[in-house]
């Protein structure tokens, strides 16, 4: 499911899933997928959080205290992931497809979690003020220009 990730994406999904574990829950969460892209300061999501200067620094307390609460599972080789954060990741896959991306970004996950403001990363990212159409267009831009910028360079 995640060959078409990027390298930064792929990040993305493997702190979640640490955060996930670290904190002894029995899955990864929305919550978990903002804690990636929060610790990911590399791709398209990160200039873009950087451009509305939203600083996800903060929430982690919020979230930690969170998750301390939750009930405590051994480690599982394998962490499912809540039908919140499947929702999250199947949106930032369709995202990508509507820009006609070959590739799902960090972006693309930023993008998906937005989708639902209703779970704990949609809420959080809402919270701090941002719209998934606003967030969309300054993904966009940041894309060509990183695009058009990689063009130039080869």
């Amino acid at each position: 499911m995640f060959e078409r990730f990027t390298e930064h994406a792929r990040h993305v999904m493997e702190l979640a899933k640490q955060e996930a574990q670290r904190f002894g829950n029995e899955y990864m969460g929305t919550e978990h997928l903002l804690w990636g892209l929060a610790k990911e300061n590399h791709g398209v999501a990160a200039a873009t959080l950087e451009h509305f200067e939203v600083c996800l620094k903060p929430f982690r307390k919020e979230v930690e205290a969170l998750l301390e609460c939750r009930p405590h599972v051994d480690a599982v080789e394998k962490l499912p992931q809540s039908p919140e954060a499947k929702a999250a990741i199947n949106a930032a896959i369709e995202e990508a497809r509507q820009m006609h991306h070959n590739y799902v970004g960090t972006e693309h996950l930023l993008l998906g979690l937005l989708h639902d403001k209703e779970t704990i990363g949609g809420g959080v990212l809402t919270n701090l003020g941002l719209k998934l159409d606003a967030v969309r267009e300054v993904v966009r831009d940041i894309a060509a220009r990183q695009h058009s910028e990689a063009e130039t360079a080869s």
